[in-house]
C-alpha cells in the first residue's frame, strides 16, 4: 500500500467539529442537488497495486429485485422522471451526536431531498441504544421540523430479520439495488457522502481489522458480520468497494482514546487497517474531521477548514501545521 495522506481538519473542541461537519454535509448536499444526473466512475487500487473496475457484475438473480418503479405520485411507469436526491450513508456511535449538534440548528438542510442509508447496523431491536437507526431516529430524525424542511427517505434494515445476519444483509443489499441501480443497471452504488467514525480498535462501519474475510470482499455490497470482536455480536455492513466508490468519504473522530489508532492509520498505512484501505482506495475524496485530543502524538499536516456559507459560525479553522 502506498502512503496516501487525506485532508485532516482539526479543531480544539467538540463544538468546532460539529459545526464544521454540518457545513461539510450541507456543502455536499448542495453539490449533489445542483449536479445534472450523471455517472461518476472511480477506480479502486487494492493492496497488490492493481486497479479494479468498480462496474462489477452482479448475480443474475439479483437483477430482477426491482421489476417496477414508482414515481413520486405513486403511479407505476417505465421511465419515471429522475429527481435529484442527496444520497448519504451514516454510521453510528458518536457520529450521530456530532450530527445532532451540528445539523439540527441549521436552516439550510433540505431534509426532504435526502435519501439516508446506513453504513452498518447492529442486529438489535430499534428500541436498543445499540441500534444505529434507532439512535439516528431519536437524536436526529424525530427532531426535524418536517413541515418546514420536508421529510427524508430513510432506508433501514428489516427489524424482523435481526436473528438471521445473512438474510438481513441480503435484504438490505436488495434495498440498495432498488435505490441506486434500478432494474437494468447493476453497478456499485455511489453515495454523495459517506460518513464514518473510527473505533479505538480500528473498525469502521462493522468492518473489523483482521477479522473474517470482510475486508477482502469484492462483489457483495452488504455483508453479514457474526461474532464481532466488540459490541453487539451480529451485524451487517456495507463493504469496502461501496465505501470507496462514494463521491466523498468523511471520517469524524474525537477523543484521546482514538489517538493511538489514528497514529497507526496516518503514520503506518501498511498495517492495513480499514481506514487506511479507504484512505488509499478513495484517495483524493477522503476528509477527516477530528478534535485535537484525537491527534495527540500524531504526526500529520492539519489543514484549514473554510466554511462554505454564512451559517458556518466562523470563516475558517486556522490550524495549518504539523504536529
Amino acid at each position: 500500500m502506498t502512503t496516501t495522506v487525506p485532508k485532516v481538519f482539526a479543531f480544539h473542541e467538540f463544538a468546532g467539529v460539529a459545526e464544521a461537519v454540518a457545513d461539510h454535509v450541507v456543502h455536499a448536499q448542495e453539490s449533489a442537488l445542483a449536479e445534472k444526473p450523471k455517472e461518476r466512475k472511480h477506480s479502486l487500487t487494492n493492496l497488490s497495486g492493481t486497479v479494479e473496475s468498480l462496474e462489477m457484475s452482479r448475480a443474475t438473480s439479483v437483477k430482477s429485485v426491482s421489476s417496477t418503479r414508482e414515481n413520486s405520485s405513486g403511479k407505476k411507469n417505465g421511465a419515471p422522471k429522475k429527481e435529484r436526491r442527496f444520497k448519504i450513508a451514516l454510521s453510528g456511535g458518536s457520529l450521530i451526536q456530532v450530527l445532532h449538534e451540528g445539523l439540527l440548528k441549521r436552516t439550510d438542510v433540505k431534509w426532504g431531498k435526502w435519501d439516508i442509508y446506513f453504513a452498518d447496523e447492529r442486529l438489535v431491536p430499534f428500541s436498543s441504544q445499540e441500534s444505529n437507526y434507532g439512535q439516528a431516529k431519536r437524536k436526529i430524525l424525530d427532531q426535524i421540523d418536517t413541515e418546514k424542511y420536508g421529510t427524508p427517505n430513510v432506508f433501514h434494515i428489516d427489524e424482523s430479520l435481526i436473528d438471521d445476519p445473512q438474510e438481513c444483509a441480503d435484504n438490505y443489499e436488495k434495498i440498495l439495488i432498488k435505490g441506486f441501480a434500478g432494474r437494468d443497471s447493476v453497478k456499485l452504488p455511489m453515495f454523495d457522502l459517506f460518513l464514518l467514525g473510527c473505533a479505538p480498535d480500528g473498525h469502521i462501519a462493522s468492518l473489523f481489522p483482521n477479522f473474517q474475510e470482510n475486508l477482502r470482499e469484492k462483489l457483495a455490497w452488504v455483508v453479514p458480520v457474526e461474532n464481532a470482536p466488540s459490541g453487539p455480536s451480529n451485524r451487517i455492513s456495507l463493504t469496502i468497494p461501496v465505501i470507496c466508490h462514494s463521491h466523498r468519504v468523511t471520517f469524524v473522530v474525537e477523543g484521546a482514546t482514538k489517538a493511538p489508532v489514528i497514529k497507526t492509520i496516518m503514520e503506518r498505512p501498511e498495517k492495513g487497517l480499514p481506514s487506511s484501505i479507504v484512505n488509499e482506495g478513495a484517495a483524493g475524496r477522503v476528509s477527516w474531521f477530528v478534535d485535537d485530543d484525537a491527534l495527540t502524538d500524531v504526526f500529520v499536516t492539519k489543514k484549514k477548514y473554510k466554511f462554505h456559507d454564512a451559517e458556518g459560525l466562523g470563516t475558517e479553522n486556522n490550524n495549518d501545521n504539523e504536529q
